[in-house]
């Protein structure tokens, strides 16, 4: 199966998904455990979006300037990056304020109401 020309589905899963993805989602818990808003995983993972692009064209003779390539590349890192800026932002504010939230999902927390037992 082919994505674009000269890249198949085990180079995307590869470069984009397994190598670029990882480091994409370590560079989003990396911006939330420093407090830093969510942009900056966005513009963090943009760039990776670059580094992939060079990875499959040096690896596997791929399309180097290639907008769709770049893209649709950039979106799934995109996507990694901020799910894994906002499970550490959530976990960050949990181990923070305990006695305040409550985890209310994988993304997400919620005010403890007050009858809810408040640790500190």
């Amino acid at each position: 199966m082919t994505l674009l020309p000269g890249e198949g589905l085990g180079v995307f899963l590869g470069v984009t998904v397994c190598v670029t993805g990882f480091a994409a989602y370590m560079t989003g818990q990396a911006v939330a455990n420093s407090w830093k808003p969510a942009w900056h995983a966005l513009a963090y993972a943009l760039l990776l979006g670059l580094v992939d692009r060079f990875l499959i064209y040096a690896l596997f003779e791929g399309t180097l300037l290639s907008p769709a390539g770049y893209v649709i590349d950039s979106c799934v890192l995109i996507a990694i990056a901020l799910a894994a800026f906002r499970m550490a932002l959530a976990r960050k504010m949990l181990q923070q304020y305990p006695w305040l939230y409550a985890r209310s999902g994988l993304f997400s927390w919620r005010e403890k109401s007050p009858s809810e037992p408040r640790r500190n």
